[in-house]
């Protein structure tokens, strides 16, 4: 079998857009996506390479799937080619939420819109809870690790501790823990090493790092600069423009944080961005934030362009530019958000890569991020209790209790653990079951049935 011919910038550019439109399922669909495409049909990098890239990129904050693309692009066609990836990873994503969530701003009293999110929501719910379980399964691998996620459970569920509070307590916890008790925080998440060949890949497991992947302190200074300037820049012009107060500045300001706290994926984030865009700053409701998550499980890219979401509602409702330019204010809030949220992602892996590609040994997470990660399983829990409160008991514990709403949570959470259904599959099924009841709920009523 031959080595692949070199890949044009073209060729490359047009994979990568192709990408952005079929990257659905989560970061473990996206990444598969990629090893079949790039590791085992076109042969671009070998198995060994693309684990090597993986296993820094889960050691980073930032959705992982979009820094893979990102590393990937930039080790084939040097800087330009990782701007490229990455952001053709997130555009197609981020131009569909906008018009979702136009879509859903204006017409989502509309009954049957309304019928489809009522089914949707309890879905979200048991996504949630299936997501706990699932980063729980892999990363709660002895007591102490259990112990550290019950606490940070119940941190922020009983105390309302700030998520970056229980992130930098768990840190602590672990820098500790991995000196008295090493072998009980070397549970860490590298993907392991390859196993498989597919043929010579054009980079293969001894192809010389290119000229552009070599470490040079030159070049990591030239990105530190240019990321301060990228992320002043624009900070500065909107301070200047809107004071520091000014919605505008505080989502860049907000979502600058969220992005340096993303480990352990968009589940473990969205704690954090409702306590702040919901309960602090008030950009959107509760309802609402839970509308975007089930907005953003519909769409492809990483889970976190949530975020995009948040901010069209937030720039919608502030009124920065005034109440007659709403939708020009929704927009221009929406992507100051993803700005802010992805720009650290990429700066990490151009200023990172070549640190990574001077040394092929598998990297793993460190015992702080071991107690990092059982932290998330916590948080991310509080997050299902949190949905299943507002969605079962939609007017508060004294109000009626949705027992519809639970069975269409209950049969989504099924299928999840059950059948081992995909996400889009359970959330069309679940719409559809919304705006069935929909049209069902009047007959139940004649006949006397409360539901």
């Amino acid at each position: 079998m031959e080595r692949p011919q070199p890949v044009s910038f073209g060729k490359a550019f047009r994979f990568w857009l192709k990408l952005g439109f079929i990257s659905f399922g989560g970061p473990a669909g996206q990444i598969a996506i990629m090893h079949q495409e790039l590791v085992e049909r076109r042969r671009w990098i070998s198995e060994k390479r693309f684990l090597h890239a993986l296993n820094y990129c889960m050691l980073l904050p930032g959705p992982e799937a979009q820094q893979l693309a990102t590393y990937l692009g930039w080790l084939m066609h040097r800087t330009w080619g990782g701007v490229i990836a990455g952001l053709l990873f997130i555009l197609p994503s981020l131009f569909l939420l906008i018009l979702l969530s136009w879509i859903y701003l204006s017409f989502g009293q509309v009954p049957a819109v309304a019928g489809v999110l009522y089914g949707i929501k309890p879905a979200v719910t048991a996504i949630v809870l299936f997501a706990a379980y699932r980063i729980g399964s892999r990363a709660l691998k002895n007591g102490v690790l259990w112990v550290l996620a019950a606490l940070a459970f119940l941190a922020i569920f009983i105390l309302h501790a700030p998520f970056p509070l229980i992130v930098l307590i768990a840190a602590f916890l672990g820098a500790v823990g991995g000196r008295l008790a090493p072998d009980k925080f070397a549970v860490g998440g590298g993907h392991g090493s390859a196993k498989h060949s597919y043929g010579p890949a054009l980079i293969d497991d001894d192809t010389p790092a290119p000229a552009h992947a070599r470490f040079r302190w030159p070049h990591l200074f030239k990105i530190a600069v240019a990321g301060l300037v990228l992320w002043g820049g624009v900070m500065g012009w909107l301070c200047s423009q809107y004071g520091w107060n000014g919605a505008l500045t505080q989502m860049g300001w907000f979502f600058t944080k969220a992005a340096l706290l993303t480990f352990g994926g968009a589940y473990a984030v969205l704690p954090y961005v409702y306590q702040g865009a919901v309960e602090h700053y008030h950009w959107l409701s509760a309802t609402q934030m839970i509308d975007g998550l089930a907005l953003g499980e519909t769409t492809p890219g990483p889970l976190i362009m949530i975020v995009t979401f948040v901010g069209f509602l937030g720039g919608w409702s502030q009124l920065p530019f005034g109440p007659d330019a709403l939708l020009m204010a929704a927009v221009v809030a929406a992507v100051i958000v993803t700005y802010f949220t992805f720009l650290p992602s990429f700066l990490f892996i151009l200023a990172g890569g070549p640190l990574v590609e001077s040394t092929h040994g598998n990297l793993k997470f460190t015992a702080p991020l071991s107690a990092i990660t059982a932290a998330v399983v916590g948080v991310i829990l509080n997050l299902a209790v949190f949905f299943a409160w507002h969605v079962f008991w939609p007017q508060g514990f004294e109000g009626r209790f949705d027992g519809m709403a639970v069975l269409i949570g209950a049969g989504a959470l099924l299928a999840l653990f059950r059948y081992k259904a995909g996400v889009i599959p359970v959330i069309v099924a679940c719409g559809a079951a919304g705006l069935l009841f929909l049209f069902v709920k009047p007959w139940f009523a004649m006949q006397g049935i409360l539901l």
